[in-house]
């Protein structure tokens, strides 16, 4: 598997690799938002992992983005799990067109549960208080 990871937060990327880093799974980091639509034309990744954080450009700006560069055709469809700061921000990932989201802090089977769904074409909503929601065209 291939994921781009969208942060500029040292801690986020810890996190990430630590918990989907596996043998074989490779990733793209962007530091900076608005480098992901050329990272995705020169590799398309099989998951965008997004912090709702990302400098000058967040992650429900990068997925709007993304989803419009699709209706486009400049770029294929890339599944997004967005990493939220906070439960309020919920209505962001909603609106932006991402198939999931994490609110933060993160912990490593969370978000390899919901990389997973995401990655193989299900969603993965949640808050604080618990999973609200979760699909998957995959079986576990």
């Amino acid at each position: 598997m291939h994921i781009l990871l969208a942060t500029d937060a040292q801690w986020v990327l810890d996190d990430v690799l630590a918990a989907l880093g596996a043998p074989d799974t490779s990733f793209t980091v962007c530091r900076n938002g608005r480098d992901v639509p050329q990272a995705i034309a020169t590799r398309t990744p099989d998951l965008a992992i997004l912090d709702l954080q990302v400098g000058s450009m967040g992650g429900m700006a990068i997925t709007m983005n993304l989803r419009l560069d699709h209706s486009d055709h400049r770029i294929p469809h890339v599944p997004v799990l967005m990493l939220l700061d906070r439960e309020a921000d919920v209505h962001l990932a909603k609106r932006s067109g991402a198939e999931g989201w994490i609110v933060k802090p993160l912990d490593a089977l969370r978000l390899q549960h919901a990389a997973k769904a995401v990655a193989t074409g299900g969603e993965w909503q949640e808050s604080q208080h618990g999973i609200a929601s979760q699909t998957s065209t995959t079986a576990s």
